[in-house]
């Protein structure tokens, strides 16, 4: 049987930090949709840096968005975060310019993920976006060690 427990505030904090990528769920009109995304953590927010498309106007309709973050080892040895909160499109480029130094700094090699089927006839590049994500509610759970129960760990 595995066992499941509610993580620490510092063990969610390290797993964001730590993963830098996880799935976004948006949703508009009573229809989700879930998109993997590379993110920057910068506690408390997160950052993310993507191209305009689905993701981006599902967000103008309804900012309020979930990030789930996992690290599966294998089905009975897992952790996993979800981060809710309000997604706000950045557009000053003073506020950019920081977030990209979040972004950067976590993943210098770190470009939107480029569609080719966006590009039009003409060639024209997909229009960057970047959102800072404020969580409101951060919950996680992990796998226990096998042979370990809660509030006992094996010697």
């Amino acid at each position: 049987m595995i066992e499941i427990e509610e993580m620490a505030v510092k063990e969610m904090q390290d797993l964001l930090q730590k993963v830098g990528y996880g799935h976004l769920g948006c949703a508009r009109e009573g229809r989700p949709y879930v998109v993997p995304v590379h993110y920057a953590y910068a506690d408390p927010d997160l950052y993310i840096f993507t191209t305009e498309g689905m993701k981006t106007d599902y967000i103008a309709a309804n900012p309020e968005v979930c990030l789930q973050v996992e690290e599966v080892h294998n089905p009975a040895n897992w952790r996993s975060v979800i981060v809710t909160g309000q997604a706000e499109h950045i557009t000053k480029s003073e506020d950019t310019e920081h977030a990209m130094q979040f972004i950067t700094e976590q993943n210098p090699t770190l470009t939107p993920a480029i569609n080719k089927m966006w590009i039009d006839v003409w060639g024209r590049a997909n229009v960057v976006a970047i959102y800072r994500i404020h969580p409101s509610i951060i919950s996680g759970r992990k796998t226990l060690n096998a042979g370990d129960t809660r509030g006992k760990t094996n010697p």
